[in-house]
C-alpha cells in the first residue's frame, strides 16, 4: 500500500496532480481543498495517500491534510459512496464540516454537495454516526481552540470531554472566555 507520497509537482489541474518520486511520476486524484493548498508546479510537496486497486484501475487518492485521508476512508465504507463522490464531498465541506453534520443530523448541509441526493445524506448520517469521533478527532485543533483544549487536558479532563466542549462555544472565542464557557459546560453535565 502506498501510504503517502513526497516529491515534485510535475503537473496540476483542479482534481488532479501528477508528482514524481525517485523518477516515476504518480498520477493522483485529489479533492478541490487539497488543490487550493498545493504549491506551485516544481515545488516539493507530501501528501497522504489511499490506493485502490479495482478490477480495471489501480488509482491513488492523495491529501495534504491526514484528517482529510481519514474522513475519505470513512466515506468509502458507506455503501454506494464512490470515491468519486468521496472527493466531490471533500471539495465541498471540510473534514470538520462532514464530521458536525453527521453529528447534528444536517441532511440539508450535505446534499448541498453535488451527487448527493435526501436519501445518500440520509445513509451518510446513518452509517457514520457511531464514526463522528474518528472523523473529529482527525481534524487538528489550532488556534486559541488548540490553547483551551490544552488547558482543559491540563486540568484533568480527558481528549473526548475537551473536545465536546469546545464544540459548544463559537471558534473566535478569546482564551480566558473559552476556558469559562468550556468549564461550565463540563459542570453542567457532571
Amino acid at each position: 500500500m502506498i501510504a503517502t507520497l513526497r516529491g515534485k509537482i510535475l503537473e496540476k489541474d483542479a482534481g488532479l496532480v501528477v508528482i514524481e518520486c525517485a523518477g516515476v511520476g504518480y498520477e493522483v486524484n485529489i479533492p478541490l481543498s487539497t488543490y487550493n493548498r498545493l504549491g506551485d508546479v516544481g515545488q516539493d510537496v507530501l501528501l497522504h495517500t489511499v490506493f485502490i486497486v479495482r478490477e480495471d484501475a489501480q488509482l491513488l487518492y492523495g491529501f495534504i491534510a491526514k484528517s482529510d485521508k481519514t474522513v475519505f476512508s470513512q466515506l468509502l465504507k458507506v455503501s454506494g459512496v464512490g470515491p468519486r463522490t468521496a472527493l466531490s464531498i471533500l471539495s465541498s465541506m471540510s473534514a470538520g464540516d462532514i464530521g458536525n453534520a453527521i453529528a447534528n443530523h444536517e441532511t440539508s448541509l450535505l446534499t448541498k454537495v453535488p451527487g448527493i441526493g435526501k436519501k445518500t445524506a440520509e445513509r451518510l448520517i446513518l452509517e457514520l454516526k457511531d464514526k463522528v469521533a474518528v472523523i473529529s478527532d482527525s481534524v487538528p485543533v489550532t488556534g486559541t481552540q488548540g490553547e483551551i483544549l490544552q488547558a482543559l487536558l491540563a486540568l484533568g479532563f480527558t481528549d473526548r470531554e475537551a473536545k465536546s466542549a469546545l464544540k459548544t462555544i463559537p471558534e473566535d472565542t478569546e482564551l480566558n472566555e473559552g476556558i469559562r464557557l468550556c468549564l461550565r459546560y463540563l459542570g453542567s453535565r457532571g
